[in-house]
């Protein structure tokens, strides 16, 4: 076996804390307008960019480039943190982390410019799902050439749905294919006309996200910026998950604290109830107790799911691809494995905090149920069902869990 030598920004990690403490005051004030920019509607641009332009897209870019050089756990602990102030605003940035993990794995000139550009705040989305009865394995968007042109610019023509993050973003990672059928990235410039987006997401939970429709009608991609998908960093789909999981895990945190603060502050009692305040009955205090111990077993889940995840980016750079291999499909099964237990953990935690609310607790003022509504909404991605079955699959059969899959249309039935 030949390991190559790792490079020094693989293995060295910022003191947590000291860290965290840089985005925490952050974090404060995006969670105290969290519950109102849901009711109103209105996305995060105005939150998204302060993070940004406090470095937070550069966690992972190391120290010597100009970032902080965080590890994975430390990552996601973050995203978790943040989570639990709004569990919008990591999921619209889920997208731009898997961007940068993937420039951070690869080679040449090019990553240099990459990691360059989220030092100084760019944000990029994502835009991978084709819109309509599009076959699975089909890819309609397309990078052509320019009529005229000297091949050093491209055209990108298509529809995306569940374009999370791209509405805040700078730079579009979008799925696509050339003339020839190599399916690719293009990392597509948002600001230019060709480019347009829509916060048409439509579903009852993660309202913010500013997920939806991105349209390109001969949006320029530069041709250094068309990546072959072939060479996109090996666990990308359990890195997507686990960026889900960080939103679970702190959608149980924002409940837990949310349910403290109301048992707290409630002045009614109910006559057939066990102390003069529900802050000293038993009972309610026991709801608050294990919805508390769902949120610790949460946080602990993302972070065994991060470790793995950090073990396979280390594996990019050992030189042995058994070994590389092994470490991706470990990678994809402890995220599959934490999604079976948080889609349950998570949705069952704030939906128990209205057993310690009464009827008050369902105000649509206090808009508790946004939890709820959240958590349900991140679960129902990349559906655990069929994960629960990979791992099983793997565990029985010693089947190799898939690393890439796709949604689309499937065979018609007559």
């Amino acid at each position: 076996m030949t390991i190559t030598s790792t490079p020094t920004d693989v293995t060295a990690e910022p003191d947590y804390e000291t860290l965290a403490s840089r985005f925490r005051p952050i974090f404060a004030r995006i969670a105290e307008g969290a519950s109102a920019r849901e009711q109103d509607h209105r996305l995060p641009y105005d939150e998204i960019r302060e993070l940004a332009q406090a470095g937070f897209g550069a966690l992972r870019v190391p120290v010597a480039d100009g970032g902080f050089g965080a590890s994975l756990p430390q990552l996601f602990r973050l995203l978790t943190e943040l989570a639990a102030a709004d569990s919008n605003i990591p999921q619209a940035l889920r997208g731009h982390f898997a961007f940068v993990e993937d420039r951070l794995v690869a080679s040449g000139a090019q990553r240099d410019v990459w990691l360059a550009r989220f030092v100084a705040g760019e944000i990029a989305g994502n835009s991978w799902t084709e819109v309509g009865t599009v076959k699975i394995g089909d890819v309609i968007t397309k990078v052509t050439p320019i009529e005229g042109g000297d091949g050093s610019e491209l055209h990108v023509n298509g529809t995306k749905y569940y374009s999370t993050g791209s509405i805040f973003a700078d730079w579009i990672d979008t799925f696509a294919q050339l003339p020839d059928g190599t399916k690719v990235i293009a990392v597509v410039n948002a600001h230019q006309p060709g480019v347009t987006h829509g916060d048409d997401w439509d579903g009852f939970g993660q309202q913010t996200t500013g997920s939806g429709t991105s349209t390109f009608v001969n949006a320029v991609v530069k041709a250094e910026d068309v990546i072959p998908f072939d060479t996109r960093f090996k666990y990308q789909t359990a890195f997507y998950q686990a960026v889900l999981l960080a939103v679970l895990a702190g959608s149980i945190s924002a409940a837990e604290r949310e349910i403290a603060h109301e048992v707290r502050s409630r002045t009614r009692i109910f006559s057939h109830g066990n102390a003069d305040s529900f802050a000293a009955d038993p009972q309610i205090l026991q709801v608050v107790g294990e919805v508390s111990a769902k949120a610790y077993a949460a946080e602990a889940t993302v972070e065994r799911a991060a470790r793995a995840l950090q073990l396979a980016y280390e594996g990019a750079f050992l030189g042995d691809d058994v070994e590389d291999e092994r470490r991706n499909d470990l990678a994809e099964l402890e995220t599959a494995q934490a999604q079976v237990v948080l889609t349950e953990l998570a949705t069952r935690a704030t939906s128990d905090i209205f057993d310690a609310l009464a009827a008050s607790g369902v105000s649509t003022k206090r808009n508790l149920d946004r939890h709820w509504r959240n958590a349900r909404t991140a679960a129902s991605h990349n559906p655990w069902v069929f994960k629960a079955r990979i791992v099983g699959d793997y565990l029985v059969n010693g089947a190799t869990p898939p690393r890439v899959w796709s949604i689309g249309a499937g065979p018609s039935r007559s």
